[in-house]
């Protein structure tokens, strides 16, 4: 081959030949495989390959002695790695099937939350995407989806009140001089409405949306809702999902006519967006957008806000009862806030009536779990053929099981937790067995006490199995469900509870948190929180915080059509300042008084918290570990430094647990922090006697 260049210069021409000039093609990849291990690994791409891979490519790589993984193609080069190399078994894709944005977010998220790529990337793609072992693409791809149908310019959400439009053109004058706002409406106000119509909005401006809500549970009346509206061009993803249908949603994300919206958890952060314009998350002050195992252990409305900012869409975050974080941004001026403070259609918040468990249980008055105010209440409403929502925030039939005799609890053999009954399980013994709610092993209920041999074993406490045996009991002729993860651990069982609960087919549903989170019921008048007590002993920062949103919450639920509501809140502490709270809807007093103790005590959102674990086999060993590690981090945090402690769970999975706490300002440089955390946590783990352990971080 002959290429000459030429060079003018003013009046004289000066031509550069370059004989057998052949643009170099690269040689080797640098991929991350879906494995917790740090760093990426370099393959060399084999002489013959058809098809040269893209960035964003997923391939079959061997690894180890015989394993295989699909990994993913981060970097092509021609630099010869200083170690052999092993060939590239196979490339599956002819296109990225993780684009540019996607692989951005999952460098922030290890970099964030302290965790290797491998796990973001083994977290972040449906399972059938990561074969271990050679697939033809035919198996990875999937039918396709209808292509959606031409949006139609008649909008057939209902018009907006002058108060939502008022509201929702506040958000949008907000997001001119803020990319985030948050939306604090009380419950039933109408916000899922104002929604609708800035997904509308974003639409007509050729945008995509994400529609985030905390729950699996909640998408079923949701997804309803928007299709009434958006037809076909709506798409679903979480986990209930078989993969299959996962991986047909992901794929058709990457086509040409990809959904223009799509209603998901947290795990559809990970989807690929090409367009992505508004971000929604509902209920955004929930616990269950904390993942907590396995890692990455990220906060899926932070993630989205950087997201947001990554690739410049708007966020809007709604709440009746919004986290202390979100609400301190938008009174430091850092968020935008828009506020709703009445019902829709003017309709009262519920009434709530506080119930002194105690008094009652020293006049002899309950029966079982149930104050005669309740019972008398529920079956009021049952004559008036509404419905009813009980709230206990604890599954199974009962926390403890327990010897009279000696005081024996059966604790799980392989965590530092008590067992748990069921009656819904089968067993050598009957339907009773005992479950280990931290590692789900599956235990018989003994006949006699393995301590003292006495046969007096009995259960103590209520959880929802037991709370709806005893009201079948006292109310023979009511059609009571039961909605916890027992029930619903696929979607068509928690589709059908809600359904039947809906068509008006069950009079009580009696439910853990689930039935806090945003679900919308014409027919329920009457909301039972059967012990608030459980929730305030908790023993976090952020306990008396979360109290009042589950209690809010749950009590948004009763009254939202019709008739005011009622609530019948039991507790053994009826002067107790959040209850007070919660029966006169006072966030804003709530807000005041935690922030006081926040202040105090150098907390969230006043700092930033990292939880540092660590983890061994021998407990001695796991001990010396958090002791020497304290020091170490002591020396260059100082008094930042709390721990180590021991916590309430200190054993799982027959690992031993310590706890240390990382309390940072809100100025500090957190990227320069997590360095030094990681190169102080690689010093310590290279002595002999730890190099087993594990030490992992869980960030805000």
């Amino acid at each position: 081959m002959l290429i000459s260049l030429h060079f003018v210069h003013k009046s004289y021409c000066v031509c550069i030949f370059f004989r057998n000039f052949v643009p170099t093609m690269p040689q080797y990849v640098d991929v991350i495989l879906p494995l917790p291990l740090p760093g990426t690994f370099t393959y060399a791409l084999p002489p013959s390959c058809d098809t040269m891979p893209q960035v964003g490519c997923r391939v079959i790589v061997p690894f180890g002695g015989r394993k295989t993984y699909t990994a993913l193609v981060v970097r092509l080069h021609s630099e010869t790695p200083p170690y052999p190399t092993k060939p590239v078994a196979e490339i599956i894709d002819t296109s990225p099937a993780v684009l540019p944005d996607q692989l951005r977010l999952w460098r922030w998220i290890a970099d964030y939350y302290l965790c290797p790529l491998g796990e973001v990337f083994k977290a972040a793609l449906p399972t059938a995407l990561k074969p271990k072992k050679t697939a033809s693409k035919s198996q990875l791809g999937g039918k396709e989806d209808p292509l959606p149908q031409p949006f139609s310019p008649c909008f057939e959400g209902a018009p907006l009140t002058d108060i939502q439009q008022q509201a929702m053109d506040s958000i949008i004058t907000q997001w001119q001089t803020h990319d985030v706002c948050l939306l604090h409406g009380v419950t039933s106000s109408g916000k899922t409405e104002i929604y609708i119509h800035l997904i509308q909005r974003a639409i007509e401006e050729g945008k995509q949306v994400l529609f985030m809500l905390p729950e699996i549970v909640l998408t079923a009346q949701l997804t309803e809702r928007l299709r009434r509206v958006f037809g076909d061009r709506l798409g679903v993803y979480h986990s209930r999902y078989p993969d299959r249908e996962r991986v047909e949603l992901y794929q058709k994300m990457l086509s040409d006519a990809p959904y223009d919206i799509v209603v998901g958890v947290r795990s559809s952060l990970f989807l690929p967006f090409k367009h992505l314009g508004l971000i929604i998350i509902d209920e955004e002050h929930e616990t269950s957008f904390k993942q907590q195992e396995p890692a990455p252990r990220y906060h899926a409305r932070n993630l989205a806000l950087v997201l947001a900012a990554q690739v410049g869409a708007k966020t809007l975050l709604g709440s009746a009862t919004p986290s202390m974080e979100s609400y301190y941004n938008a009174q430091s001026g850092k968020y935008g806030l828009v506020t709703l403070k009445t019902r829709y259609a003017g309709l009262l918040l519920p009434t709530i009536e506080v119930v002194d468990v105690q008094e009652m249980q020293r006049k002899k008055m309950m029966t079982g779990v149930f104050s005669p105010q309740l019972l008398a209440h529920i079956r009021h409403t049952l004559e008036q053929q509404r419905q009813v929502i009980l709230f206990q925030n604890r599954r199974g039939y009962a926390p403890v099981l327990e010897c009279r005799t000696c005081g024996w609890t059966p604790r799980c053999q392989s965590c530092d937790v008590s067992l748990t009954m069921h009656r819904g399980l089968k067993s050598l013994y009957g339907k009773s067995s005992m479950v280990c709610h931290y590692c789900g092993k599956v235990y018989d209920v003994p006949r006699t006490c393995p301590n003292c041999e006495s046969r007096d074993l009995s259960s103590r406490g209520y959880g929802t199995e037991r709370i709806e045996e005893q009201l079948q009991a006292i109310l023979p002729e009511a059609r009571i469900a039961r909605m916890d993860l027992d029930t619903t651990r696929s979607k068509q069982n928690y589709e059908q509870i809600l359904h039947d609960f809906e068509q008006g087919h069950t009079d009580i549903l009696i439910g853990t948190q689930m039935v806090t989170k945003g679900l919308d019921f014409d027919r329920v008048s009457l909301v039972g929180i059967l012990s608030a007590d459980t929730m305030l002993a908790q023993p976090d920062f952020r306990s008396y915080e979360r109290a009042f949103q589950l209690m809010e919450q749950v009590a948004g639920r009763a009254g939202r059509k019709g008739t005011q509501g009622h609530v019948v809140l039991q507790t053994r502490d009826a002067g107790n300042t959040i209850v007070q709270q919660v029966v006169t809807h006072d966030y804003e007093g709530m807000y005041a008084e935690q922030m006081q103790e926040r202040e105090l005590f150098r907390y969230p959102p006043l700092c930033r918290v990292v939880f540092i674990y660590l983890k061994h086999r021998n407990e001695s060993v796991c001990e010396s570990l958090a002791n020497e590690f304290a020091v170490v981090l002591k020396k260059v945090f100082g008094n930042r430094v709390l721990g180590p402690d021991t916590p309430a769970v200190s054993r799982v999975h027959l690992m031993y647990i310590r706890k240390l706490i990382l309390k940072m300002e809100l100025t500090a440089p957190m990227s320069a922090v997590r360095q030094r955390l990681l190169a102080l946590q690689a010093q310590i783990l290279a002595l002999p006697q730890y190099r087993s352990a594990q030490v992992y971080y869980d960030v805000d």
